[in-house]
């Protein structure tokens, strides 16, 4: 067909309410429908200045009677935008376009699938969206290079947008559009209500000429209409009141602990919620907050902790004085098929080993900082040969038994290749294992997890003999020269 040729079809579409509606525009600017069972074709074209073409079609998704056209007229040079409007099939049409660029011609309308009157309109110039049914319109490019939209769809809570020429671009997060019609500049902090979360794996990878995926977790926007001086803190809850996660703007002592640890061939930038005026954004990943963490320590699968189980969650923000607070959902992953019950145990279990592995890391920290006095305190008292005895073997039992914690010889993380990795990095390992693999937990996991508990009481009961055989006969020398006392570590 060439280009001279006029009078085509050029766009048809069936409705999603009355079997056998069909609705079909051509390039000369008329429109017609045809109805169940009928033979015959019904004119209900709009009142339009001149020949023009029928772009697109779009029927309600939440009124049958009620669709939008998108009319171009650029092949006859009027590049003006129309939309038009209709309620009763076409019997009577109005146009929606105020507000739109006088020279915008638009190529696509779309409304909103959960919010009624909120349209999308793709035009020559950029994309625009309307919160009061076309009554006006407003810029919607955000980040999108400027462009023609030749199409849209609406598919999970995302925006899809053809463009001519450069490509598919996704709008993600959608429930901050359709939340942004409110009036929120004068509010010190608005947060909008999130999407429910997905419990996914994450760890696919955009490749080469492939754009990134969305992050994994439960998205947070909030609005801050002035810079924040101070921390902004974001509190994750479970549906008990219990504090999940935390977060905050500035660096901690978690954050400052892991960056001390951090592998030089492995080096990573930690990221903070920003505390910008406007719109700010902030992922909280579905895990738990981080593990206990020691410094000096070889852990290269690091500390964060495991991920939750689905359920009701909240995020507190709080900026200042202002303080919001808003409820989302954490769902499975729809393809996992494992029972409620199975899920619940999953997570009890990668609980249970990070609980131990905190546990480890937590006696590895109190016995080293029992050594570091002792040694304090040999170093002030060379005389006494009896606390020069007593302290150099206690030393050595420490050091003996932080070997069997931490392998120190791993200095990167190719190490791990080379020698053994002790307790604590074992117990990591079987963490991320229940993690990634997910529910039910595997037997082979369960029989791992009793193997390394019985380890974590051997080495409890050979720190509580370090302690009773040397910590506590140096605390009572310390007693009796009314020195300072060794600290104690905790059993």
């Amino acid at each position: 067909m060439g280009a001279e040729f006029y009078n085509t079809i050029f766009y048809i579409v069936e409705s999603p309410h009355e079997k056998g509606l069909v609705w079909v525009g051509s390039d000369d600017g008329l429109v017609h429908i045809r109805r169940d069972g009928s033979t015959k074709w019904e004119d209900v074209s709009p009142k339009h200045p001149g020949e023009a073409m029928i772009n697109a079609i779009e029927l309600s998704p939440h009124d049958k009677a009620t669709a939008y056209l998108a009319v171009t007229g650029y092949k006859l040079g009027d590049n003006k935008p129309y939309i038009y409007k209709t309620t009763d099939y076409g019997k009577r049409w109005k146009r929606i376009d105020k507000g739109l660029p006088e020279d915008a011609f638009v190529r696509v309308v779309r409304e909103d699938p959960t919010q009624r009157g909120l349209l999308y309109a793709g035009t020559e110039l950029g994309m625009y969206v309307s919160y009061n049914d076309g009554g006006n319109w407003e810029s919607l490019d955000l980040n999108l290079p400027p462009v023609p939209i030749t199409d849209l769809a609406l598919r999970q809570n995302t925006l899809v947008a053809a463009t001519q020429g450069r490509g598919i671009w996704v709008l993600d997060d959608l429930f901050v559009v359709r939340q942004a019609a409110g009036d929120f500049s004068n509010d010190a902090l608005h947060v909008f209500t999130p999407g429910a979360a997905e419990l996914r794996d994450s760890s696919g990878k955009a490749g080469l000429f492939e754009a990134a995926n969305p992050a994994t977790g439960a998205t947070l926007y909030y609005h801050l209409n002035a810079e924040l001086e101070g921390p902004l803190s974001i509190d994750i809850l479970d549906n008990a009141g219990n504090t999940v996660r935390t977060y905050s703007s500035e660096e901690g002592d978690f954050e400052r602990c892991k960056i001390s640890n951090m592998d030089p061939r492995l080096p990573f930038k930690l990221k903070y919620p920003a505390a910008k005026k406007g719109l700010n954004k902030w992922t909280w990943d579905l895990k738990h907050q981080g593990l206990k963490c020691t410094e000096n320590i070889t852990l290269f699968a690091g500390f964060d902790g495991p991920r939750v189980a689905p359920g009701n969650y909240s995020a507190r923000i709080s900026a200042g004085e202002a303080e919001k607070t808003v409820s989302f959902q954490v769902e499975m992953d729809p393809r996992v098929t494992a029972t409620d019950e199975e899920i619940q145990y999953w997570s009890e279990r990668m609980t249970e080993v990070g609980n131990l592995l905190s546990e480890t890391l937590g006696g590895l920290e109190d016995i080293r900082l029992a050594q570091h006095q002792i040694e304090a305190l040999m170093e002030q008292y060379p005389e006494d040969k009896d606390l020069q005895t007593t302290g150099a073997t206690a030393v050595e039992k420490i050091t003996a038994w932080d070997g069997k914690i931490i392998q120190v010889l791993h200095q990167t993380y190719e190490d791990e290749d080379a020698w053994e990795t002790m307790l604590a990095g074992q117990l990591r390992f079987l963490l991320d294992v229940i993690d990634s693999t997910g529910a039910p937990v595997t037997g082979g996991a369960l029989l791992r997890l009793v193997d390394l508990k019985v380890e974590w009481g051997e080495r409890q009961a050979e720190l509580q003999a370090i302690k009773t055989g040397y910590i506590d006969v140096i605390n009572e020398w310390a007693q009796r020269k009314g020195v300072p006392h060794v600290a104690l570590p905790a059993m």
